[in-house]
């Protein structure tokens, strides 16, 4: 219409009696508009198919596939827009295609997530009109912790000692369930020489017994405020999930049971006994629903109700933390009547950021009272986890790097010494 504007002023400058071909161009581009309209493809005949995966962790990255159909005339290309949840980036979140549209989604926590909305228009075949359909919210996605780097370990802990070419059959250890004889050697221990088949063989055997399975291990997690504050770019919470989901993967593989079990102010979630390697995505589906919680932990409620539910003796991991002796004492008094009955493995993520404000050189007068602060804290902690020891819990301090090995280290250590 406006390409119409210099040609209807010279008729009215030179050719004024002819001021009726403007009005007829402007008649003439409004026919073309409704021209495109009636041409163009519709809103009704619209569908959108989206693939979109149930779950993915947070070291991988998932792909949204959009595929939309109409119902009679199709346009040429379509624009797709997208509103993404914050737990997520869509690359790209805007973009121009004719037949499918992909989608890079990149999680960046744990949670539930998915896209809220999506926008798709187009343009009429004469490129003058474009019509816009709005579709949501989708789907949704579940972020688990790192599930690879959970398999990923886990597999290259059951094959660190397997011979090559070979698969490992029966883990060995030092319970009462025998496996076989084999000849005494350096290193041996003197309470597993099989005294009467040695005289008959005229040559010292020791016997050599199963790591006995179907123990019951809970994973009490603690998701209150502290446990949701930051430590290396990830809530404590997440490394604490991560370590657990490791643990849980190694000990369904290994035959024993496994049960999640979360609390704040409340419990909040409580799977049962769970067997099996095919148990494993239900875990993980539990671990992803947890939420992020602001309330202080109730120690009392949750231990309480978690001693209430296990009706065998089980070993008990506790990934929770802690901000001084006073918020601690809850904590240690309920710890004390789990271990009445089973065997507590404490879990509590050790903090480097405390440790460099405590050891750091002080320039500034204000160095120093952040350093006689850290210090004070560490203390404390130091204090509540001797308390924790002559209670006869076991303890596993470590960064949020070191924490899944060093679980499962210990984890294997007891049930090769038959502690489970």
């Amino acid at each position: 219409m406006a390409a119409g504007a210099p040609l209807a002023l010279l008729l009215a400058l030179f050719l004024p009696r002819l001021w009726v071909l403007g009005l007829a161009w402007i008649l003439f581009v409004f026919l073309l508009i409704a021209a495109d309209l009636v041409l163009g493809a519709r809103r009704k005949g619209l569908a959108l198919a989206l693939d979109l995966p149930g779950a993915v962790g947070l070291d991988d990255r998932a792909e949204a596939v959009f595929r939309p159909s109409f119902r009679g005339r199709a346009p040429a290309s379509l624009e797709l827009a997208l509103q993404v949840d914050p737990l997520l980036t869509a690359t790209p979140a805007r973009q121009v295609f004719s037949d499918t549209a992909r989608v890079t989604l990149v999680p960046h926590r744990r949670g539930e997530a998915g896209l809220p909305m999506a926008w798709l228009r187009w343009r009429g075949p004469l490129g003058l009109t474009w019509r816009q359909q709005a579709f949501g919210p989708g789907p949704q996605i579940k972020i688990f912790p790192g599930t690879r780097a959970v398999t990923d370990f886990a597999m290259r802990l059951f094959s660190r000692h397997a011979p090559p070419g070979q698969r490992v059959q029966q883990q060995i250890g030092d319970s009462a369930e025998f496996h076989a004889l084999k000849e005494f050697g350096a290193g041996g221990s003197l309470r597993s020489i099989a005294w009467r088949q040695s005289a008959r063989h005229v040559r010292l055997l020791a016997r050599e017994s199963h790591a006995e399975t179907n123990h019951h291990v809970v994973l009490a997690l603690d998701t209150g405020r502290l446990m949701c504050a930051p430590m290396e770019g990830l809530p404590k919470l997440d490394h604490a999930l991560h370590a657990a989901l490791l643990l849980a993967y190694v000990a369904l593989r290994g035959g024993d049971r496994v049960g999640l079990f979360a609390f704040d102010a409340e419990p909040v979630l409580s799977s049962g006994a769970l067997v099996g390697p095919s148990a494993f995505p239900t875990l993980q589906r539990l671990a992803a629903s947890l939420e992020y919680s602001t309330e202080e932990t109730n120690f009392t409620l949750g231990l309480a109700r978690l001693g209430g539910e296990l009706k065998r003796r089980s070993l008990v991991v506790v990934f929770t933390d802690f901000a001084d002796t006073t918020g601690a004492e809850l904590m240690l008094e309920n710890v004390g009547r789990l271990m009445a009955r089973h065997l507590v493995l404490f879990v509590a993520l050790r903090d480097a950021e405390l440790e460099a404000l405590a050891e750091a050189a002080p320039r500034r007068s204000d160095d120093v009272s952040r350093a006689v602060v850290a210090g004070a804290m560490l203390q404390e902690r130091e204090l509540v986890m001797e308390k924790l020891r002559h209670l006869g819990v076991q303890i596993i301090e470590a960064s949020a790097r070191e924490l899944g090995p060093a679980l499962i280290d210990r984890y294997d250590a007891l049930k090769r010494r038959d502690a489970l």
